[in-house]
C-alpha cells in the first residue's frame, strides 16, 4: 500500500496558469466552422483563403502548444 501524500508534498506542487487551457481550444474553435473560411478571397501568394487560413493555423497551433508546454514544464 502506498503512503498518502503529506501536506508538505501537496503544498509545494505548482499548477500551470489557468489561461493556458483556452489556448488549447483556440485552434479547434478557429477551424470548427468551415463555412466561415470556405472562400477564395483574399488570396495570399496565389493560394485561396481556404488553404492559407488552414495552413496558418498549423503554425499558430505549434506556437500555442509550445507556450502551453513551457507553462507545464515550469509547473514541475
Amino acid at each position: 500500500m502506498s503512503p498518502e501524500p503529506t501536506a508538505s508534498t501537496t503544498d509545494t506542487t505548482k499548477r500551470p496558469a489557468r489561461w493556458v487551457w483556452p489556448l488549447l481550444a483556440a485552434p479547434y474553435i478557429g477551424l470548427l466552422f468551415p463555412g466561415m473560411y470556405n472562400r477564395a478571397t483574399p488570396a495570399l501568394l496565389g493560394f485561396p483563403f481556404f488553404y492559407w487560413y488552414q495552413l496558418a493555423w498549423v503554425v499558430v497551433t505549434s506556437a500555442l502548444l509550445y507556450v502551453v508546454y513551457l507553462q507545464f514544464r515550469s509547473a514541475e
